[in-house]
């Protein structure tokens, strides 16, 4: 997809309400808002981001381009919050990104996920619909697919999540489809992904987990600026055929990244999944917002994003290690409560009706991850 450009005059007056923007995706996502011409309010709990990332959107925005973002410390769970955001400004449509999202932790926590996720978005709807504002592009994901009979996804398969994680968003999009059924003038777009990687190519804004990280990418990096001693890799008992890390054993390549660790991968088969980059991802969002804004009869729609192909967790090892000249070293653990095996995702109905295609690859994902690391290895705050 090209980048964005200056955008009409009518497109510059709307104003998008952007849940969790001060998160990963979102800050990525909000100044994609910012250079299209839109304003933008952020409203955020910081549970999981920080201030200084909304700070350096504003850096790279530009002054002229920050003027047009404002930003709201607020919880979905609290209403008042939410009638403070939406009494003091229209919003033409909404962008939804806060929640939970670690898979392991929710199978550990799955009340915590359920009130988070679930009371938070059924508030949003509720104001939403007290202040005429009836546009959604929701943050679902490809866990909603669960382990599916064949891959890649199509929006049309069965859904039938495997965590309580994939299980909010499954329940989240049942939600959304009675809202608008019950009222016809509700637009909903539903864009399904499973791992956002990358940064953003200047190394400015990246993505910066508190604690230790849930998800491959962010956990490569802190390995590699050696905030963490190796990689712990799930899925040695994956019962799949997939050969990707046994053939990678029989090569008798030394490998300080995987050592004598090489016997063991006999039995070991990593996980499958779709990697997109985030820049990618932020422009698909704003895809599938101008989509909203042309179609009247759309309804309750759902997209998957991504590349169309899967990447095993060794693969993307073993990319990062290219990109950075780092070695990476593995620990190989059993498979996590609640994972699936292979997920990737099928992105033809987002090519055709949204006009939206991934432009990175694997190696621009690992290149600007790098960009992000080692420009900020412990993220947006100081090295203590």
């Amino acid at each position: 997809m090209a980048p964005l450009s200056d955008s009409s005059s009518s497109e510059q007056q709307q104003s998008i309400l952007v849940t969790g923007g001060a998160g990963f995706i979102g800050t990525h996502t909000v100044l994609q808002l910012l250079r299209g011409g839109f304003r933008v309010t952020i409203i955020d709990n910081l549970s999981n981001s920080v201030p200084e990332a909304v700070d350096r959107v504003r850096d790279l925005a530009g002054p002229a381009l920050s003027r047009n973002l404002q930003f709201y410390l607020g919880d979905l769970r609290n209403k008042e919050d939410l009638e403070k955001v939406f009494s003091e400004t229209r919003y033409d449509a909404v962008i939804h990104f806060a929640g939970l999202k670690a898979v392991g932790e929710s199978v550990a926590k799955p009340l915590l996920y359920y009130n988070n996720n679930l009371i938070g978005t059924i508030n949003l709807y509720e104001f939403m619909g007290k202040y005429g504002c009836k546009k959604m592009v929701f943050s679902s994901s490809a866990t909603v697919y669960g382990q599916p009979e064949k891959i890649p996804c199509v929006e049309d398969f069965e859904l039938r999540a495997m965590n309580p994680y994939g299980r909010t968003k499954l329940f989240l999009e049942e939600i959304a489809r009675d809202i608008q059924k019950a009222d016809p003038e509700w637009r909903i777009i539903h864009l399904r992904y499973f791992n956002p990687v990358g940064a953003h190519e200047t190394g400015h804004i990246g993505e910066d987990p508190k604690g230790i990280p849930n998800n491959l990418m962010p956990y490569i990096q802190q390995v590699a600026v050696g905030r963490l001693p190796e990689l712990n890799v799930y899925g040695y008992d994956y019962p799949t055929k997939d050969g990707t890390a046994r053939n990678r054993a029989r090569t008798g390549e030394e490998n300080p990244s995987f050592g004598d660790l090489r016997c063991k991968l006999e039995n070991f088969v990593d996980e499958i999944r779709d990697y997109i980059h985030v820049m990618d991802l932020a422009d698909g969002h704003i895809a599938a917002l101008r989509k909203l804004f042309a179609t009247e009869d759309i309804g309750c729609v759902a997209y998957n994003l991504g590349t169309g192909h899967g990447t095993s967790v060794l693969e993307m090892v073993a990319a990062f290690e290219k990109e950075s000249g780092k070695k990476i070293p593995i620990k190989l653990c059993p498979r996590r409560p609640g994972d699936a095996t292979a997920v990737y995702a099928s992105t033809e109905k987002a090519e055709k009706e949204l006009g939206w295609r991934a432009q990175y690859d694997i190696e621009d994902m690992c290149s600007d991850q790098w960009n992000w690391a080692s420009n900020n290895p412990y993220g947006y705050q100081p090295q203590p």
